[in-house]
């Protein structure tokens, strides 16, 4: 209590420096891979990609990031077991977010799209053994942490891989693709809408006090979709008109057409995307705040302090326009070649995999649902089109997230119970 006591600024000062690093690897890494599709196929360039993410990512952060938060994400570990020693809770979570920040930095620095959230509990779960025993960390949520590794990838990679498949047999391999487009596009609209709004009311509006049902969710994004959809085959009726006897240009034509929707996708992901993870960056901050302010007081749940959701706001953009363009191309342009169509699709599958985890629980990483996506999409075109070397890095990169961010945690831990005790 002392410690809490004495040192109660320089811990809070310390403590908003380590989460503006967290979200600054957030956006280095998770927001980067985000919009890697979008780059990667060309129906956005990098300063534009970067412009769409900080306005969504800082819109969604903000306004739709939360007033309370858990103090500790996904229950991992049991915080009563702190209640006699807070000041360790406020050590350990200052050294979780360092040592995740620092993580995510080296592997957006590498070029590696690893998950902020499997990095901030990997961190937590380090700190936690050695300041109070194992007994601490739920194992259980570990198992299906390591668990999703290979399902998220997969469902989203098997959505990846029927969407390309669909779009190739109704769309491309006809004689009049650029018809078909203009016939099939405003229903992939409608399927689009309909997964995105129902991702942004899951993930966005609960923050801002809006709780719709499961049955209001879905007529809301029904009507919506449904809106969207005649807009949208209006627009394209006008917009591309029909040359039959320039097979290129036709193909150009519907590489057009889902480059406008992937622009639309990308908004939309980018906003779901701050109002959901800008948490792992707030949660263990909101916690540090709290008990130092409470004087050792350690509550479940906690008010965001004013300040908190600007600073992950802030780090997220710094991060994306300052580091993001090497995880942007990896996942773009490493993995396989994208056009507008087959990022369409993996964007696609991916929103659709995050909605799909959150109607049923499913613990999930959007850079790995995202990457299972893109890896679908090269497999439609045959296994000699995915570049198996980035493959392998990419997959040893996310085995080696949670030992990382448990190593480093302890680390940073122990050198925080020398310096202050």
């Amino acid at each position: 209590m002392d410690i809490l006591a004495n040192y109660g600024t320089i811990l809070l000062i310390c403590a908003a420096v380590f989460g503006f690093m967290m979200a600054i690897g957030i956006g280095a890494n998770d927001v980067a891979n985000a919009m890697g599709t979008s780059v990667g196929s060309k129906a956005l360039t990098v300063k534009q990609a970067i412009i769409i993410a900080m306005i969504f990512e800082f819109a969604g952060a903000y306004l739709a990031g939360g007033e309370v938060t858990d103090t500790i994400r996904k229950g991992v570990i049991d915080t009563s077991l702190f209640i006699n020693t807070p000041d360790l809770l406020v050590f350990g979570m200052m050294s979780a977010l360092l040592a995740a920040g620092t993580w995510l930095l080296v592997a957006s620095y590498m070029g590696w799209p690893v998950s902020t959230t499997h990095s901030i509990i990997g961190a937590i779960i380090g700190f936690a053994t050695v300041s109070v025993g194992s007994d601490a960390v739920d194992w259980h949520s570990v198992q299906n942490i390591v668990g999703s590794w290979v399902i998220t990838p997969f469902i989203s990679g098997l959505f990846a891989y029927f969407i390309f498949v669909s779009a190739q047999k109704f769309i491309f391999n006809t004689d009049k693709p650029l018809e078909n487009a203009k016939r099939y596009v405003p229903g992939y609209m409608f399927l689009t809408t309909i997964v995105i709004s129902l991702v942004t009311i899951k993930k966005g509006l609960k923050h801002v006090g809006l709780y719709l049902s499961t049955t209001e969710a879905w007529i809301w994004s029904i009507v919506l979709s449904l809106v969207v959809m005649v807009i949208g085959y209006l627009y394209i009726q006008k917009r591309f008109k029909l040359d039959s006897k320039n097979h290129e240009h036709s193909f150009t034509g519907v590489e057009q057409v889902f480059s406008t929707l992937m622009v639309i996708t990308a908004c939309a992901m980018a906003f779901a995307h701050g109002s959901n993870d800008v948490a792992n960056a707030i949660g263990p901050l909101s916690a540090i705040v709290a008990t130092i302010s409470n004087m050792g007081e350690i509550a479940e749940k906690t008010q965001i302090a004013w300040w908190i959701l600007p600073l992950g706001g802030v780090g997220i953009v710094v991060g994306l326009a300052t580091m993001g363009h090497k995880v942007m191309s990896t996942v773009g342009t490493g993995i396989t070649e994208l056009t507008p169509s087959r990022g369409f699709a993996a964007q696609l599958a991916t929103a659709s995999t995050v909605v799909l985890a959150s109607g049923t629980g499913l613990p999930i990483s959007t850079t790995q649902t995202l990457v299972g996506a893109v890896l679908g999409v090269g497999f439609a075109r045959g296994i000699a089109a995915l570049n198996l070397g980035v493959v392998r890095n990419i997959v040893v990169s996310w085995v080696v997230t949670l030992p990382a961010g448990a190593l480093l945690a302890i680390v940073f831990y122990e050198i925080m119970l020398m310096i202050f005790t």
